[in-house]
């Protein structure tokens, strides 16, 4: 395969000679420079124009071309060496599905150390290697950059991580030992630990530029040619060699106090984040402890054993059936493909309330759209300040260099309020965000029809409440969809769409369309009582509840579900609901399906007592329940250990789940895996929810078999 005509003339008037060797995954040419003379350059292509990964047979063509170079330097024919990718990927990291095939150590240890010496060939070149990081570099893919001496990254360079920590594994092709030495052991553990553990965060080419990872950063269109104009630059001045090599040493200096104070900080991020459940985060803070006393082939050694182990886990497994099968393939393909000619216009939004979640739909539209958004609610007062939140929160945007100052003058241009719903007459689509009880939803939504046109689309923000009984009394229940958004809106990416009963395929399409305009990931879900995820997580929480209320002390029923490395606490998590609005929604699941959902009389004791919350978080002594409040409670006698409870939450979750299933809430079992990653944050090294359950056996305890029949 060749390169493309302007990829060939890309470098202007730095001469492309005819390439030396082609390969389906790397290719050759040589670039004349006007002073430094034959340059070397390969680029990483994945084929049939696919972005490059890294797995045995492209390393291996990799290292072919690397010791025809290597041969060409010896004979003093190349003066410089460089590595880009291709489009807009430099390399999107390693073959996970290859990585995954792998069944004994041995192999897995094998292809670690491949890494190691093809990335080290290119180190190991007696002429100024560079990488030219064009966009995507991922994993190995920033780790075969950091192997170059110098490093061009594109402004337009998306995703720049070392996301594998998240993924299960350690950057194990040198990453955990170049980068601290690049950029310092701080910033290292950022990109190494706390990004991939804070939802995969990722970089761009300014943010990776300031870190240190990149030595200079040019825009997009003409990237290639002018970083070979600074490679010709840094090859044939020695001053500007130092100036670079000065500025890489402001990043990477560091004692051993502040390497320690690193790792330390990686470590309250890993028991933050997954409470030391995941393997690979305290495997990977393991090599940069170690390895600040090795050298480059000692911690290679070391790396290639821990990424040859860690191959092999359960854990990677499932992450990558989670990453792969569920966050790629299955949320880019839902199940429900819309028709685009059913799809109808929306040139006008409406929000009906004007509260903190209408406030976040409202942004959140404007941001995506970019067309009017009008806010109503009772009154005035209520109006305005709904639409003053909104207000500030696109000057925070600003403040915060997310959006620029026009972009922030227009999103404020374009919300209005009013008091009147008259003002929603002309509107596209309207969505109510005003208090989950459903004859004030059923009664709003009357007003709205009666203001709107036929097409208008209806939809509800319910998180529990039926879809089907709140469009019963309408004139047109055909046009009216659950549109269930998650807490913070614009963090959490999951989006549940609710087919009501009489649901149209034109008012289906527009939902999905839609979604996919708000970068949302949307999942189709039947209409059943608190739909996927809030039905799940209250399942949960009314077995952690069920055993508090029967005399299990509350550190144990709050601790108990540690190892399963969720993002919160039982309670914690019930902090942040709120008393009021989760016993209103267990007591929506206890009317729809009985007693595997009891209602607390411990969480009515207190509501009726006016607290809102069963933690009182106190500085000196953290999160504890107060005395006061202990006196309003009462206990059976029936406490159970943790490890019970831990048993019986795995159990309730694997029922909970087979019920969805069978009842065709959803249509796959990875739709309920990636409700629960998306809606709850449920951690990526589990796999998703069922690969767990079937890991501890307790889907098997339940249901009589896996929910991953392949996986057995």
């Amino acid at each position: 395969m060749t390169l493309p005509p302007r990829a060939m003339t890309q470098p202007g008037d730095l001469g492309a000679q005819p390439i030396r060797r082609l390969s389906a995954n790397a290719q050759l040419t040589e670039v004349q420079l006007p002073g430094a003379g034959t340059f070397a350059l390969i680029t990483l292509t994945g084929g049939e124009g696919k972005p490059a990964t890294f797995g045995p047979e492209s390393l291996e063509a990799l290292r072919g071309l690397l010791q025809e170079v290597a041969e060409r330097v010896d004979a003093g024919h190349v003066t410089g060496v460089g590595i880009t990718g291709q489009n807009r990927f430099f390399v999107a990291g390693a073959d996970l599905k290859a990585l995954k095939g792998l069944e004994d150590l041995e192999s897995a240890r094998a292809i670690a150390r491949l890494g190691h010496q093809v990335f080290g060939a290119l180190s190991a070149m007696d002429v100024p290697t560079f990488a030219f990081i064009n966009g995507v570099a991922i994993g190995g893919g920033l780790e075969a950059a950091l192997a170059a001496r110098y490093r061009t990254i594109s402004t337009g360079a998306k995703a720049i991580s070392l996301p594998e920590a998240y993924l299960g594994l350690v950057p194990g092709w040198g990453g955990v030992h170049r980068l601290p030495r690049l950029i310092g052991p701080a910033s290292a553990v950022k990109v190494m630990i706390e990004n991939p553990l804070s939802n995969n965060r990722v970089l761009d080419g300014q943010s990776a530029y300031e870190l240190g990872i990149a030595d200079a950063i040019f825009d997009g269109p003409d990237f290639l040619s002018q970083s070979l104009a600074w490679a010709d630059g840094i090859i044939t001045d020695t001053a500007r060699r130092q100036e670079l090599d000065q500025r890489q040493a402001s990043f990477a200096g560091s004692s051993q106090e502040e390497w320690d104070a690193a790792v330390a900080a990686g470590r309250a991020v890993v028991e933050s984040k997954t409470s030391n459940a995941a393997p690979a985060p305290a495997r990977l803070l393991e090599l940069l402890e170690l390895g600040r006393s090795l050298d480059q082939a000692q911690s290679a050694d070391l790396e290639a054993n821990v990424l040859g182990e860690l191959i092999l886990t359960p854990q990677f497994k499932d992450s990558v059936y989670a990453f792969l099968d569920v966050l790629q393939r299955r949320a880019k393909n839902p199940s429900l493909a819309p028709n685009q000619a059913q799809v109808r216009p929306i040139d006008k939004v409406g929000v009906v309330g004007a509260g903190l979640m209408a406030c976040q739909l409202t942004l959140l539209f404007v941001r995506e759209l970019r067309v009017p958004v009008v806010m109503t609610d009772l009154d005035q007062d209520r109006v305005d300040k709904g639409v003053s939140h909104v207000h500030a929160q696109a000057d925070k945007l600003f403040d915060q260099k997310r959006i620029s100052l026009d972009d922030a003058k227009g999103i404020k241009a374009l919300v209005s309020g009013s008091v009147s719903k008259t003002a929603l007459s002309d509107a596209d689509f309207v969505i109510e965000a005003v208090f989950e009880d459903l004859a004030v939803k059923k009664r709003v939504l009357a007003e709205v029809e009666s203001v709107v046109s036929e097409k208008c689309v209806l939809a509800t923000n319910t998180s529990s409440l039926l879809v089907t009984e709140m469009a019963a009394d309408l004139l047109h229940p055909e046009r009216v969809i659950g549109f269930h958004f998650f807490n913070p809106v614009a963090a959490m990416p999951l989006l549940e769409i609710v087919q009501a009963a009489k649901t149209s395929d034109e008012t289906l399409a527009t939902a999905f369309v839609l979604g996919k305009k708000l970068k949302k990931t949307s999942v189709l879900v039947r209409d059943a009582t608190a739909f996927v995820v809030n039905r799940v997580l209250l399942r949960l929480m009314a077995e952690v509840l069920r055993a508090f209320d029967q005399g299990t002390p509350v550190d144990v029923a709050d601790r108990a579900l540690k190892p399963m490395g969720l993002p919160m606490t039982p309670f914690s998590l019930l902090s942040m609901i709120g008393l009021p609005v989760a016993q209103h929604v267990i007591e929506s699941l206890h009317d729809a399906f009985g007693d595997r959902f009891p209602v607390s009389a411990n969480v009515q004791r207190l509501i009726d007592n006016g607290i809102t919350s069963l933690w009182t978080n106190d500085a000196a002594v953290g999160p504890h329940i107060p005395r006061s409040t202990l006196d309003i409670l009462e206990f059976a006698d029936c406490p159970a250990t943790s490890e019970q409870l831990l048993e019986r939450v795995q159990d309730a979750l694997a029922q909970e789940i087979g019920l969805l299933l069978d009842e065709g809430v959803v249509g796959s079992v990875e739709d309920v895996d990636l409700c629960m990653m998306a809606g709850a944050g449920w951690p990526l090294h589990l796999g998703g929810i069922t690969p767990y359950l079937d890991r501890t056996g307790a889907s098997e305890r339940v249901n009589g078999k896996p929910f991953h029949l392949d996986k057995r």
